[in-house]
């Protein structure tokens, strides 16, 4: 029979953390597959669009001023994370309308650019006007973790992932008519407007829950899609579903790492992430540039 402590332990610290790895990582590896299906670029992410970064800006805010909101108490930060995340895509959106009448891939991944190094520099003039408190506690969160969290964050970012993933599986049929190109996508009866805005919103909805709970933690959405597509091809009927187990699960080793290579002390999350991440993605590029050059 296992003693009350220990199973206190694992049922309110191992096992929600456990889950949240789980839910962080399968938000942000569905949310890359659906911005790389819809933009046609494998260098996209969930980062691309500049949600995370926005999610970023505001929760740093809280960090820095130390407030919260009446009725939200701990949960100021990663609601103000949300929010900030939404209000970064519909600037995106906004910069779009006012460039383009369409909503055409340049157009968006630009403007994500553009957002995203303005909303990096507000953050980095944060970060200099800190004291060290302060600015070891943002340094830290910006490199992601799920430590020091449990039920209550699964039970935030739980609904938005349920509600983003249903808008993306739902939209599957126009990822795939999209990744031959919108003209082709458009003759075969696709509404390409109203999808590409779909599965947008439901793939930004994801990611700014995931890093409102977790902070920033790359390479999930960059890597994990890859390495589906390798796997089951192009179709996202079975690439979406997938990428969702998989990055989950990928999360929950990389936060096992995370816990147990300097042990007692734990390294950030998002550290894990990108020592495995970067390699493994920079293997995939050179592999796919030879079978081009091969192919020749």
């Amino acid at each position: 029979m296992v003693p009350k402590n220990e199973e206190m332990i694992i049922w309110n610290i191992r096992l929600p953390r456990v889950l949240l790895a789980f839910c962080i990582g399968a938000s942000l590896a569905l949310a890359g597959a659906a911005f790389q299906g819809l933009l046609r670029n494998p260098l996209a992410d969930p980062y691309t669009i500049g949600v995370s970064s926005g999610a970023s800006l505001g929760a740093v805010l809280v960090l820095f001023f130390q407030f919260t909101i009446v009725g939200l108490g701990s949960f100021t930060l990663p609601f103000v994370a949300i929010l900030f995340g939404l209000i970064s895509l519909l600037i995106v959106f906004g910069l779009v309308r006012l460039s383009s009448k369409s909503l055409a891939i340049e157009t968006i991944i630009l403007a994500g650019i553009i957002v995203s190094a303005f909303i990096g520099s507000i953050v980095s003039l944060i970060i200099s006007l800190s004291d060290r408190d302060s600015m070891t506690q943002i340094i830290y969160w910006l490199y992601g973790s799920v430590g020091m969290r449990g039920w209550s964050h699964v039970q935030l970012i739980l609904p938005f992932m349920l509600i983003g993933s249903f808008i993306l599986f739902y939209h599957y049929r126009e990822l795939n008519a999209l990744a031959l190109g919108e003209d082709a996508a458009d003759h075969i009866g696709v509404d390409v407007k109203k999808g590409k805005t779909f599965i947008l919103i439901g793939a930004s909805l994801i990611t700014g829950a995931a890093v409102a709970v977790s902070g920033s933690i790359g390479f999930v959405g960059l890597v994990i899609p890859h390495l589906v597509r390798l796997v089951t091809g192009p179709n996202h009927r079975h690439v979406l579903p997938l990428s969702l187990i998989i990055g989950g699960a990928f999360l929950i080793l990389a936060d096992l790492m995370a816990r147990t290579i300097i042990a007692p002390k734990e390294l950030p999350i998002g550290v894990i992430t990108a020592l495995i991440g970067a390699p493994v993605f920079a293997f995939l590029l050179i592999r796919e540039r030879l079978g081009r050059g091969t192919n020749k």
